[in-house]
């Protein structure tokens, strides 16, 4: 951060008035798969002979499948439902049972906007009639954890995440060296002094003063992973992010939530089966969340990361060897709370009749009903009908 005449944007400002009052529970990643993610080509129905006659081309051979190399059949899950190969990095924390899957979830809109999907799930809401806010942002203003760092928040980065906007500050983080005070030592030094005499009796400035101090000392460049045998963080803005998180994380400046995006999933043209666009996508994801719990191993318990899209695509793969914007997604849940090493949700089916127009996956487990399970068993917010307003909640059972 360069040395100015103004206070940096992410000191403190604001107060706000919560409704309830609970101890910290876990520290939240939010993962945004943009784009729509094609999740029958991530999490594979291999077990319906539908999934193949839909996409004769850019069907994922089964894992019995004799003519086929290992790295480009379907990694088996369950016996129905297998990863794609570029996702079997993911496979210690799936034996593990910390990672659980929620097929054929999403949102009611079926608009296949990608606007106006992501629009109304970042704000939680079922039309734009809803509050304006984020539903993180409406999490955060709803509860009251005593935690008054300026990093209670993060969106990771140039801007936060429109599922943060709301009434308590946020920071958007691109760096942890955007955090530093730069400068010549003398003019560091004597802005240092200025913020202490500005602050010194303020406690959310206080805390602020001191996240500053630690990470001043925090380069993600020279990070060491606590398991550095296992999978690297992959040099990517995804995997930056993860890894700046578990920075934060251990570093205890007051996290609670991280915000993530993932672009690039509007996969209309030769999106690939083995390798190339959407492969390539997955191996990103998969490594990153690898190394990710690799890292985090000895904070499992207190840590639930989340993957969302904003729709799925069709059933059917189109003309030019890709999808187009369907409607059932997929997500994701990894933590040390999750009943995981298993397939969540009821599956619709592929079949005539099962597919809804014009040959989409259906929803058969609302985002709402996973995100509200997080929020009330591992977060400590009972407060899920101001979070998700005018929808009522039903068990998932993805967490403990």
């Amino acid at each position: 951060m360069k040395l100015s005449n103004s206070q940096p944007t992410w000191l403190p400002r604001l107060s706000f008035a919560p409704l309830n009052t609970a101890p910290r529970g876990d520290t939240l990643v939010v993962i945004f798969l943009r784009g729509a993610a094609d999740v029958l080509n991530m999490v594979v129905p291999h077990g319906e002979e539908n999934y193949y006659q839909l996409r004769p081309t850019l069907g994922v051979p089964r894992p019995d499948d004799s003519k086929k190399k290992k790295d480009e059949k379907v990694v088996d899950l369950d016996g129905f439902f297998g990863f794609h190969p570029s996702l079997s990095p993911l496979m210690d924390a799936w034996r593990e049972k910390q990672l659980a899957i929620i097929h054929a979830c999403g949102a009611p809109d079926e608009s296949h906007s990608h606007f106006k999907s992501m629009e109304l799930m970042e704000r939680g809401v079922n039309d734009e009639r809803g509050p304006a806010s984020g539903w993180i942002g409406r999490h955060l203003a709803s509860l009251d954890t005593g935690n008054v760092s300026p990093l209670r928040a993060v969106g990771m980065g140039t801007r936060p995440q429109r599922s943060l906007s709301g009434s308590v500050p946020v920071s958007a983080l691109r760096s942890i060296a955007d955090f530093h005070l730069g400068g010549n030592p003398l003019a560091v030094q004597q802005m240092r002094a200025a913020l202490e005499l500005v602050y010194q009796s303020d406690a959310m400035g206080q805390e602020t003063l001191r996240i500053m101090d630690t990470l001043a000392k925090l380069d993600p460049l020279n990070y060491q992973s606590a398991n550095p045998q296992s999978t690297a963080y992959p040099a990517s803005d995804f995997g930056l992010a993860l890894k700046q998180t578990a920075m934060l994380i251990k570093a205890e400046v007051g996290l609670e939530v991280s915000a993530i995006d993932l672009g690039g999933w509007d996969t209309h043209f030769t999106q690939g089966v083995a390798s190339g666009l959407m492969p390539n996508l997955m191996k990103d994801l998969a490594e990153g969340l690898a190394a990710f719990h690799a890292d985090m191993r000895d904070h499992m318990d207190r840590l639930t990361a989340v993957t969302m899209s904003e729709f799925g695509r069709r059933a059917y793969e189109n003309g030019s060897l890709g999808t187009d914007h369907g409607h059932g997604s997929m997500m994701m849940v990894l933590g040390g709370n999750v009943r995981g090493g298993q397939v969540h949700g009821a599956w619709p089916g592929l079949g005539e009749g099962q597919l809804i127009e014009p040959g989409d996956l259906a929803v058969t487990t609302d985002y709402r009903d996973v995100l509200s399970e997080i929020l009330a068993k591992r977060l400590n917010n009972p407060a899920t009908d101001l979070v998700f307003p005018d929808y009522e909640v039903k068990a998932v059972d993805v967490m403990v």
